[in-house]
């Protein structure tokens, strides 16, 4: 193999050093990678989806799947061959990129590329005059910028090509089985993934239809093959189903990557969860037993924290799905599932583990328990699940009380329910609710109500109203953005529409009742002072509900703009809700990081960082020969340390390391726990959140100087975002001898 090798390192000098030239130094690092490569991906991959049918949106995917496990499969092979780079083994190489860490063979970019190449010619055979060349290009400016062998492009091309083949013909095959089987009318329309015909759109008559053949799949399917008696509404559930297990895999592999860390509610929480109680200072104790139970299972991780989110998220949408199938037809239930997978406020709870996810399962369970509960032939037992779902809601969070307001409004919109009002059912309804309360009202009457007294506070209440309009841009910008603008202005118009001339409709009424009330409140609310963004969320999924119930109604009814709305949405949410899972996506694609403002994942960053930090000036402390203990200026800050700092994880439920400022009036939950004053003689190090914006350094507070024999002023940390912006700083102080 010495020839061969020989031959390899000479073709590549006479393309690294002889070809050099001004305009090859311009163009082979741009044809590597630009800033414009990535949205343009985009922007092709939207076009397809939009304009090329059938075949763009199989074509999309079948790119999308077949690049991303090539380029998994392409990682494999490196790793076993070991072949250096031609920077680490050769001499003076004309190189014009950076230094990749990874091996030499296969080459990546040709693999991808020329396995892009071949998936686009399969479905659009004159594409080869485009991405052929493009492919070549980018696979010589790999030699040419001095990063791989030809050798290594050769191998990378027949990889990728080969690999793309081959996927398709098992993807081919598994649609072959999995088609026929589960999914027969819409295979007898497209028996092939590769060899697609030119079919004409689905007619509505069609979607909906019953009949096992409906006239357009006559012809298309191979010969001899008759479809089982099922009907297209079956189809729409399967998809639902299968959407929804590969909705939940993702988001599994997702919480158990280390892309964000965790919130500071949620670290916070994680606190509680090692301190089971009849209820919190500031919350119900469900979320407590729920990162009991699951750090039980998986272990004090972030996925160990987060675990039920995504389990939550599958359990709604199946739900949703089971009732749109059995109440309206299984194709807007199916719809109702990606509106909300589009939709980057429900995205967040189906990844992070706080008291929303649990308290948007439960109303959304008392909701659809409350509609069998509504019907003529209801049983009592209905209303006692509807009774227990919202008191489970309770005890996760407060804002369920507002669904007894929603009650109301729906007995006062629709007359005939009003006739459950004379029956028990509803009343034993409202007696299981408050017996699901009893824990939180004894634990806040052995505490003072400190809970009501709380929640009292943070609503304003025994203060003078005083109407501004400083806070209601900020809550219409963020809904805007948190729940996608397309789908959050047609819920607006079917609210209207409602409103306006359909009262009549028993399915309209019921879900504008269910969530306009609370969202209503809130936006009032928003007159008097900020209102966040996320405590509309159980009006999310009841608003939807309402949204597809009307435009399904309308699409049926043939208004065409209805599908060009919903694919816009679509679109539009699925691009926000990746960006908004990795914002350094948007790095990749632009070649910037999102400023800090913008990047809703700076809160969920770093975090290991600033444990870091506080726990090298702790060491240094430790040299005085005392146990150090670690004191913050804010719950989630104490929250976050305790996680991210091993010693402190470990100890936090017997001896926590990590304690919050004392306070003469509760603050927060850390008030009801043994604090640090009992530690006496011991040193602290006492760590202040600064603001970003004026990170100026404050004395340490009267209360701990009073608290300890001397405190030290140890300067400001600052922890960096990406490396080069101010993320968080923090001032140190080194507290000796608790007094």
């Amino acid at each position: 193999m010495q020839w061969f090798q020989n031959l390899d390192a000479e073709l590549f000098r006479f393309i690294n050093h002889t070809l050099i030239n001004p305009i090859f130094d311009q163009l082979m690092p741009f044809a590597s990678g630009n800033a414009y490569f990535h949205p343009a991906l985009v922007l092709l991959g939207i076009l397809l989806i939009w304009k090329g049918g059938v075949r763009g949106l199989v074509c999309v995917i079948m790119l999308g799947l077949i690049v991303a496990l090539g380029d998994g499969v392409c990682t494999t092979i490196k790793n076993a061959v070991g072949r250096d780079r031609p920077f680490v083994a050769l001499q003076d190489v004309h190189l014009l990129v950076g230094r990749s860490g990874s091996y030499s063979m296969p080459s990546g970019h040709a693999a991808n590329w020329f396995a892009g190449t071949m998936v686009a010619f399969i479905y659009y055979r004159r594409s080869v005059w485009i991405m052929l060349p493009i492919a070549i290009l980018v696979s010589v400016s790999r030699v040419y910028n001095g990063v791989h062998y030809p050798s290594d492009v050769l191998a990378g091309a027949a990889v990728g090509a080969g690999f793309a083949v081959a996927a398709l013909c098992l993807f081919d095959s598994l649609w072959s089985w999995a088609g026929q089987k589960w999914f027969p009318l819409w295979w007898a329309r497209l028996p092939s993934l590769v060899a697609l015909k030119t079919l004409p759109p689905m007619s509505e008559e069609e979607s909906y239809s019953d009949s096992p053949e409906p006239p357009l799949t006559r012809g298309l399917a191979p010969a001899g093959f008759r479809a089982p008696h099922v009907t297209m509404d079956e189809h729409w559930l399967r998809l639902g189903y299968l959407c929804i297990a590969v909705l939940l895999t993702a988001r599994l592999g997702y919480v158990a990557t280390r892309i964000i860390q965790l919130s500071e509610d949620e670290a916070y929480q994680w606190v509680w969860s090692k301190h089971l109680a009849l209820s919190y200072y500031s919350k119900p104790p469900l979320i407590a037993y729920t990162q009991f139970l699951s750090t039980s299972l998986w272990g004090d991780t972030a996925f160990g924290v987060r675990f039920f989110s995504p389990i939550i998220s599958a359990i709604i949408s199946l739900c949703i799905l089971r009732f749109f199938a059995r109440e309206l037809n299984a194709r807007a239930g199916f719809l109702l599932v990606l509106i909300a997978t589009a939709t980057p406020l429900a995205s967040v709870g189906a990844v992070l583990m706080t008291i929303d996810p649990l308290s948007v399962l439960f109303w959304t369970a008392a909701m659809l328990a409350g509609w069998r509960a509504i019907q003529p032939d209801s049983k009592t037992s209905d209303w006692l699940w509807v009774g227990l779902w919202m008191g489970l809601g309770f005890l996760s969070k407060y804002t369920e009380l507002f669904q007894l307001l929603c009650w109301a409004v729906f007995f006062a919109l629709w007359p005939p329910a009003r006739k459950q009002l004379s029956r028990p059912g509803p009343y034993l309804a409202v007696l299981v609710n408050l017996l699901c309360a009893v824990p939180v009202l004894v634990w806040n009457a052995q505490h003072g109500w400190i809970t009501v007294t709380h929640v009292a506070q943070s609503a304003g209440a025994g203060t003078a109203w005083h109407p501004t309009l400083k806070y209601l841009g900020e809550f219409v910008g963020s809904e805007l953005g948190l729940l996608n603008p397309v789908f959050l202005i047609a819920t607006v118009w079917a609210a209207g529409a409602f409103w306006n001339r359909g009262r009549h409709n028993p399915h309209l009424a019921y879900f504008f009742s269910m969530g306009a009330p609370l969202f209503l409140v809130y936006l009032l609310l928003s007159f008097r002072s900020r209102v966040l963004p996320n405590w509309i969320a159980p009006a999310v999924l009841p608003l939807f509900c309402l949204m597809v119930v009307y435009w399904d109604t309308r699409w049926r009814l043939g208004v065409r703009w209805v599908k060009p709305w919903l694919k816009t949405g679509l679109i539009l949410g699925v691009v926000m809700v990746i960006l908004g899972h990795d914002t350094n996506l948007v790095r990749t694609i632009t070649g910037h990081y999102l400023p800090l403002k913008l990047d809703p994942l700076h809160r969920v960053r770093e975090w290991d960082k600033i444990a870091l930090a506080v726990d090298e000036a702790r060491q240094r402390l430790l040299a005085d020969g005392k146990p150090v203990f670690i004191i913050t200026d804010h719950y989630g800050v104490a929250g976050e340390i305790s996680f991210y700092l091993p010693e402190a994880r470990a100890s936090v439920k017997t001896s926590p390391l990590v304690y919050y400022q004392t306070a003469s009036v509760p603050e927060n939950q850390f008030y009801f726990w043994p604090g640090y004053t009992e530690r006496k003689g011991e040193n602290a190090i006492y760590v202040r959140q600064l603001d970003r914006d004026n990170p100026s350094p404050f004395p340490a507070p009267s209360r701990l100087q009073q608290e300890f024999e001397s405190v030290t002023d140890l300067g400001v940390t600052n922890v960096l975002y990406h490396g080069k912006f101010l993320l968080r700083p923090f001032q140190l102080f080194a507290c000796r001898g608790v007094r």
